[in-house]
């Protein structure tokens, strides 16, 4: 297994019941993420890290509201609570997560005036991560995937790694979505049309 990396993406507080942006059912994949993370060799992290007054938070545009969408310079971003601040209680990782495991942690959304969603890329799918570059230095081909929100930054992630020539399964049991006006029957869609294994 060693061409082979588990990516558990932000299972941190604030995703989790009672956290500033919470995926129902979003801590129930814990045991499930936990077993997994004992069967790869690899484990990588990613964790949601915002500055304060970021772009994304629907409090930093007058008039709007949580979930409503707003144009920016990169597209279409969508607007949210004020969630994952660096050094948070609500970005750390869940509890009950077995992360010590983990080989590299991957903060996204650290860049003030852009989003991300991806492990990859920033959300104006330029700027990227670093992911890439170290895994392919590594010789990781062969990623699965598990996290939340399966909609947003598990979707996100895989699409993108199939596009920088990577193998992705996801393992949807170790997944929560969001399901924003049916983002998620959209996204699954776009996952398996882009040649991501849904298990």
């Amino acid at each position: 297994m060693a061409d082979k990396a588990l990516l558990v993406i932000d299972l941190q507080n604030d995703f989790c019941p009672g956290g500033a942006l919470a995926v129902t059912g979003g801590d129930e994949i814990v045991p499930v993420v936990n077993r997994l993370i004992e069967s790869f060799d690899h484990v990588i992290m990613t964790q949601d890290w915002h500055p304060p007054r970021h772009s994304s938070f629907a409090a930093e545009h007058a008039g709007k509201a949580p979930f409503e969408t707003v144009d920016m310079p990169y597209g279409e971003q969508t607007l949210w609570p004020d969630h994952c601040l660096q050094g948070s209680a609500g970005a750390a990782f869940h509890a009950g997560l077995d992360w010590t495991k983990a080989e590299l942690v991957v903060r996204k959304g650290f860049r003030r005036e852009i989003d991300s969603y991806s492990a990859f890329f920033e959300n104006d799918h330029e700027t990227p991560t670093g992911l890439a570059g170290y895994l392919r230095e590594r010789n990781i081909a062969d990623l699965t995937m598990v996290g939340l929100a399966t909609d947003f930054c598990v979707a996100y992630s895989a699409l993108d790694a199939v596009q920088e020539g990577f193998s992705v399964k996801v393992v949807m049991e170790a997944c929560r979505a969001i399901d924003l006006g049916g983002s998620l029957a959209a996204m699954t869609g776009m996952m398996k049309e882009a040649g991501v294994r849904l298990v």
